[in-house]
């Protein structure tokens, strides 16, 4: 009698396992990705095969002709180049200027806490704070012509000048995003052993062999995660835009995320607004991918 109860115990425990405790805890997150990710994203993708004239029911099913129409509609053909030429201009930028202030802010100087912070803190800053920020300075009259001015230069026109409107978008994006990702890679130098460095200087390696040899091979899977990560981010990229230039001049900083947002509530067309996210999120996707393939290869 005294060995059959803990076999009945685990008899009636074994009947139903581990799955009245894995739903309690599961059950709310998997909830969540259902109703918060994959419903939207179900979703979209039936609209997207759905005209919704003035976003009003009832909607006629068009299929694939909505993505045909959207890919000869100039606008988003304009959109993605705005968002390609973005891309390729801000991540680069993002990267190197948040790989060489991790560099700077790893060594033991005075005063590093504090710089760090700085650095930091537009990260703390939500987008529309930082965009009407900057708003202010980029203005005619603003600080930034004036510091111009002292130095007997002429004023720029910055957000209302079509060759410089997303260049000053990119100066943005980068005040508010390099801090964050600096403090990713700062991580990743604290990880690199010491005796690396040791070892590659009495090698006679200099300061800049050692930060090639050792410093950004360590880095790779660091690097790697970074630059995935900020492409994606800067690839939904919204508020700044919406804010300063709302895709102006003349289309010229009319990012993807901008362009879906002009489609699904000033022009109420619903179902290319929805074509536009289902491609923005399979460009995304592809992102991903790329970021396992990166990440794997950086594997020891």
């Amino acid at each position: 009698m005294t060995t059959a109860t803990p076999r009945t115990a685990v008899g009636r425990r074994g009947r139903f396992g581990d799955w009245p405790i894995a739903v309690t805890f599961l059950g709310p997150a998997v909830l969540a990705a259902v109703l918060l990710r994959l419903w939207p994203a179900a979703r979209a993708v039936w609209d997207s095969l759905r005209s919704t004239p003035f976003g009003l029911a009832p909607t006629t099913w068009v299929g694939l002709d909505q993505y045909r129409w959207l890919f000869t509609d100039p606008a988003f053909l304009n959109s993605l180049k705005v968002t390609a030429l973005f891309g390729i201009v801000v991540n680069p930028l993002q990267i190197a200027v948040a790989l060489a202030l991790a560099v700077l802010f790893n060594e033991r100087i005075r005063g590093v806490g504090l710089m760090r912070t700085l650095v930091f803190l537009p990260v703390a800053i939500p987008q529309s704070v930082s965009a009407v920020i900057w708003a202010v300075a980029f203005r005619p009259d603003g600080p930034l012509n004036g510091v111009l001015a002292l130095f007997g230069l002429g004023g720029l026109r910055y957000l209302t000048s079509p060759g410089q409107a997303l260049a000053s978008i990119v100066v943005v994006v980068s005040w508010i995003g390099v801090g964050y990702w600096m403090m990713f890679l700062i991580a990743g130098l604290k990880e690199i052993d010491p005796n690396l460095y040791d070892a590659a200087a009495l090698d006679g390696a200099g300061r800049w062999a050692r930060f090639r040899y050792v410093t950004v091979p360590q880095l790779r899977r660091q690097l790697a995660f970074v630059l995935v990560a900020d492409t994606v981010s800067n690839l939904l990229l919204f508020a700044p835009v919406q804010i300063l230039t709302k895709g102006g001049p003349d289309g010229s900083t009319d990012v993807l995320m901008n362009d879906i947002f002009e489609r699904a509530y000033t022009e109420a067309d619903v179902g290319a607004a929805a074509a536009a996210t289902v491609v923005l999120t399979a460009v995304a996707l592809a992102i991903v991918v790329v970021q396992f393939r990166l990440l794997s290869s950086g594997k020891d």
